[in-house]
């Protein structure tokens, strides 16, 4: 259920789950009923009307035999009882295009938009005895193109990846911009776990607030958004002054000059937490149907947005992953064949220092001990042989140290043999 906190109730409302598009859609865009209304004497009394005409009044009011004023005195200090003044001295019918209309007061006051007639009423002598009125609300009319309009291009940023901040601060722009009275919008998206909600956009909050709620726990009573996110169905906030769910942070809201706040959750397919959708108001407030329904229309836009954020984010984290495994794969080959090479040496250079000892050692037998190295290669070696090495089929060799310690490295079973000038001791004592 649409949870609602304040001062004064706005009725039952349908389960979230029950809303569909088509719902919302006709609470936006529905047919416009004509009002009509049958006005008596200089007072202009209500003798007779249609329930449209109650309806856009409000329904508390749907009663007759009362004067205009009496019965909607909002609409004497905007001009409405002086039109009818105008058509019923002179006797001139009136028209009225597009005539922007504040109805009701207080956190129930909303703005309307009209096409009015005024025609005199006369009596058998042609003299006025009242006024006819018949008008069309074309609110609903008005709005929806913008609407459908704006949508349009919003989807089509999301469609072209634009980054999701600028998606989300233009939807705020937008129902800023199309809601007949001043609103302040800021989305919130939720951390990974569902537990944080973090700034996403509000660019008409001021830089404090946001600041101060960026961060704020999801849970029952954390002011609107963060009970919205809790229970996964919007909370209404019709007077923060006095709501307990705003006891936290009704010092912040006030220094903002914030007095209601209706929140709707963004919510993902699967039904997980994306985010909040908050409609702030300067005074308090009681939304409307089509505020409720505008709510759920760009929490819907909201969620596709950050969904698409989401996939864009996991495929890019994929793509970063499969690089660095790509860019891991490609030294592991480096390093393999860097070694391979690097065997390959060793391995020539075990089979020429095998050739040498074998060819020392046949030497040998002319030479027991020679005077410089036998392990230098082609080119020889001029440092003096000091030590012998050998292998374990029988070969062995004079050299230096440099040498000797080439071949132990590299030749497989070569060790420094026990011979004259001290062998194995001199060469660990060297």
């Amino acid at each position: 259920m649409t949870a609602v906190s304040g001062q004064r109730p706005i009725g039952e409302v349908p389960a979230v789950a029950e809303y569909t598009v088509e719902q919302d859609l006709r609470a936006l865009f529905g047919q416009s009923l004509a009002v009509f209304a049958s006005f008596a004497g200089r007072e202009h009394v209500v003798e007779t009307a249609n329930p449209a005409f109650f309806a856009a009044i409000g329904v508390e009011r749907a009663r007759s035999g009362l004067p205009l004023a009496e019965l909607a005195p909002e609409l004497v200090d905007q001009g409405v009882t002086a039109v009818l003044d105008q058509v019923y001295r002179t006797g001139e019918p009136y028209t009225g295009r597009d005539v922007a209309i504040v109805l009701g007061s207080g956190a129930y006051a909303r703005e309307a938009v009209f096409d009015f007639t005024y025609e005199p009423r006369r009596d058998g002598a042609g003299i006025v005895t009242g006024i006819w009125m018949i008008g069309v609300e074309t609110t609903q009319v008005r709005h929806a193109q913008r609407l459908m309009t704006e949508q349009r291009a919003l989807v089509e940023q999301i469609a072209r990846q634009a980054p999701l901040a600028e998606v989300l601060d233009g939807m705020a722009r937008c129902i800023e911009d199309l809601a007949p009275e001043q609103v302040l919008v800021s989305v919130l998206l939720a951390d990974r776990d569902g537990r944080h909600l973090r700034h996403g956009a509000a660019p008409s909050l001021p830089d404090f607030y946001n600041q101060a709620i960026d961060g704020i726990a999801t849970g029952e009573g954390v002011g609107s958004c963060g009970t919205a996110a809790h229970r996964r169905e919007p909370v209404i906030v019709t007077d923060i002054g006095t709501d307990p769910f705003w006891d936290d942070f009704r010092e912040l809201a006030g220094q903002a000059g914030l007095a209601a706040c209706w929140s709707t959750p963004i919510l993902a397919r699967d039904g997980s937490l994306l985010g909040t959708f908050a409609m702030y108001h300067r005074s308090p407030r009681v939304p409307q149907d089509g505020d409720l329904a505008l709510a759920r229309v760009f929490a819907d836009t909201a969620s596709l947005a950050i969904e698409r954020h989401h996939i864009e984010q996991a495929k890019a984290a994929a793509e970063a992953q499969a690089e660095a495994a790509r860019d891991e794969l490609t030294k592991a080959l480096r390093a393999e064949n860097k070694l391979r090479a690097e065997a390959e040496q060793r391995a020539q250079a075990a089979a020429e220092l095998t050739a040498r000892m074998r060819a020392a050692a046949e030497a040998q037998a002319a030479a027991p001990h020679p005077d410089l190295c036998q392990l230098g290669g082609p080119d020889g070696c001029s440092a003096p042989a000091e030590l012998k090495v050998a292998d374990s089929w029988g070969d062995a060799a004079w050299g230096c140290t440099s040498h000797v310690e080439e071949a132990i490295l590299n030749v497989r079973s070569v060790f420094i043999a026990s011979e004259e000038l001290g062998g194995l001791a001199a060469y660990v004592k060297r």
